[in-house]
């Protein structure tokens, strides 16, 4: 008897969310850092979003978390499927063309995305973010290259370096893409390892492995990843699917639990933890609780994942709810949000914010030259006014992408498939773009 199949769409809907919480976070992080605190200063009354759960939104450490956790489930969805319908070569097959296309489909539309960036990047679009008062936008708006020579070899090494090193100046948010891609590719060299195994001893395997990562202080990527295959597979373990249909209390009960719980330790601040004795409380216990060494703020974030995936999992009410068609709108174009809204934010929101002059140079009377004080940020009408327009265009931007760039890149990848492995002619396969995985 073979295995129900999941729908999952509700991944494509979680993952919509992450991506909109990492723009949240990128906009707090440009234009009000201390969001990131518990309250504004010591012995101050917190603003709502810097209280427990509500802080979650502004945040965003958990949207990265997110993508590892959904790349776990969705590189492992089909393999397991056919593991567990007794055609392990047929997941052989479906793992060997899974890994062949991510590495085009993730690095074709990069590297467009950061040649883009760079071009402007030369026009001087991100001096205005160089000049602003504001510490996150200074530090990633990248600078003109003077020579022409010096620019082509600057964008080849950015290019290079987003795959060797997490690094690139053009767009620093392509630090993720790196362990994302190594992460898709752990997971299928351990589906292809355990292919034989037991349906139980596979599942023990994906635990262990995640308690490995625990141990290794990797609570970003490699725990996400790992319990996101064991909850691809439970999703599609049949003792399990029928103890779930039996009973109501899970969905009615423990699913609101484990996600309060979950977005709780998710809300640790990432800076100033003292100021607050919820979050005290919080920094003195994870002293007992976390691996010496750890990164506090997001291994709470990934514990806090975990609790709340596992109350998303015994709820078809939250499922549908993150199946709604305007959330798979915002999971269908999140890749290219994504790699768009960076340059975006430092480019035309901090000219909506700050307009397009930077301030004078100030020349002194022995001749040298000191830049002129950095700009400051507009007044709350003009911010308030900007930001639902610059979200308009970022998105519709973005389905520009989804819709013109993305199949290209697929259509390249399927021909450079072809013609490696030497296929039969035939129907095109189209796989669904996944969010950097």
């Amino acid at each position: 008897m073979s295995a129900r199949q999941e729908n999952v769409k509700w991944v494509d809907g979680l993952r919509g969310l992450a991506s909109v919480l990492v723009v949240i976070t990128h906009i707090c992080r440009a234009f009000d850092g201390d969001l990131f605190r518990p309250t504004s200063e010591e012995g101050a009354t917190p603003r709502i979003l810097q209280l427990p759960v509500l802080r979650v939104l502004v945040q965003g450490r958990i949207g990265v978390a997110i993508f590892s956790l959904v790349t776990g489930y969705v590189c492992a969805l089909k393999p397991i499927r056919l593991i567990r319908a007794g055609t392990p070569d047929a997941a052989f097959t479906s793992v060997a063309k899974s890994a062949f296309r991510r590495v085009p489909r993730l690095i074709l539309p990069t590297t467009i995305a950061t040649t883009i960036i760079w071009f402007f990047c030369q026009f001087g679009v991100f001096e205005v973010g160089n000049r602003i008062n504001g510490w996150w936008v200074n530090y990633t708006s990248p600078n003109m290259t003077p020579y022409f020579g010096d620019a082509i070899q600057s964008l080849l090494i950015n290019l290079i370096t987003t795959w060797t090193r997490n690094w690139n100046i053009y767009d620093n948010n392509q630090w993720t893409l790196l362990p994302l891609l190594k992460g898709s590719m752990l997971v299928y060299m351990m589906l292809i390892a355990t292919a034989y195994a037991k349906s139980r001893y596979r599942m023990m395997i994906e635990l262990a492995l995640f308690v490995y990562y625990y141990v290794s202080n990797d609570s970003a990527f490699g725990m996400q990843f790992f319990f996101g295959v064991f909850l691809s597979d439970l999703s599609q373990h049949e003792a399990h699917i029928a103890w779930c249909q039996a009973r109501k209390w899970p969905s009615r009960f423990l699913t609101p639990v484990l996600i309060i719980f979950g977005l709780l330790l998710a809300s640790y601040p990432e800076d100033r933890p003292e100021w607050m004795g919820w979050s005290t409380m919080m920094g003195k216990t994870s002293e007992y609780i976390f691996p010496e060494g750890n990164e506090t703020p997001r291994f709470y974030t990934g514990i806090g994942l975990v609790f709340i995936s596992l109350g998303i999992h015994f709820s078809p009410g939250v499922k549908n709810v993150l199946s709604s068609k305007y959330l798979l709108w915002f999971g269908k174009n999140s890749f290219a949000v994504y790699l768009l809204h960076g340059a975006l934010l430092r480019s035309v929101l901090v000219w909506m914010y700050y307009g397009f002059s930077t301030p004078e140079d100030i020349v002194f009377e022995d001749g040298h030259v000191e830049p002129g004080p950095n700009l400051n940020i507009c007044g709350r009408l003009r911010f308030w006014f900007w930001l639902p327009i610059w979200f308009c265009m970022l998105y519709s931007i973005a389905n520009l992408w989804t819709k013109y760039v993305d199949p290209w890149c697929a259509r390249l990848t399927e021909s450079l498939v072809k013609y490696v492995t030497n296929r039969p002619q035939g129907a095109v396969e189209q796989e669904k773009p996944l969010l950097p995985q």
